[in-house]
């Protein structure tokens, strides 16, 4: 990902948000070396196209997808979408943790029922694992997958 499209995308953790005023994140972008407001367009209407960011529904807002939030990730990010009561992800969470210790990879859970984005892209599907930005286990962890994929990553 280019250093633009990546300010764009920090600019929501910097924020705080998942939704932004588009001028906050042209601020952002201006920065960082894109001065033109055509060029500020241009890098947004990107990171829309490649479902990065979605327009919110006050057109001078944006919102970060969860797909913008995952392009963010280092290759040691290991993001683990769950819900309450779910006995998998339970048990998914309690095998990964010594996993992630071990390579120093850090988790971060997320309830796919607190946001309409989570639960119509898992719904049912949880639990699911994301190594930086790519799945890397559903329903069940394969130890042995999960350590060959972690010690690329830290390659």
């Amino acid at each position: 990902m280019n250093p633009i499209a990546h300010a764009a995308l920090e600019a929501f953790e910097l924020g705080g948000s998942t939704v932004l005023p588009r001028r906050t994140l042209e601020d952002a972008l201006a920065r960082n070396g894109v001065l033109c407001r055509e060029t500020c367009d241009g890098v947004l209407d990107d990171l829309v196209r490649q479902g990065l960011l979605a327009p919110a529904a006050d057109d001078s807002l944006v919102r970060r997808t969860e797909a913008g939030r995952l392009a963010l990730c280092g290759p040691l990010d290991l993001t683990l979408y769950t819900r309450a009561g779910c006995h998998l992800c339970e048990e998914m969470k309690v095998a990964l943790a010594p996993i992630a210790q071990e390579f120093g990879a850090r988790i971060r859970e997320v309830d796919v029922d607190h946001s309409d984005e989570l639960r119509a892209l898992y719904g049912n599907d949880v639990p699911v694992l994301f190594l930086g930005s790519r799945r890397a286990a559903k329903h069940r962890l394969d130890e042995r997958q999960i350590r060959r994929q972690l010690e690329r990553a830290r390659e």
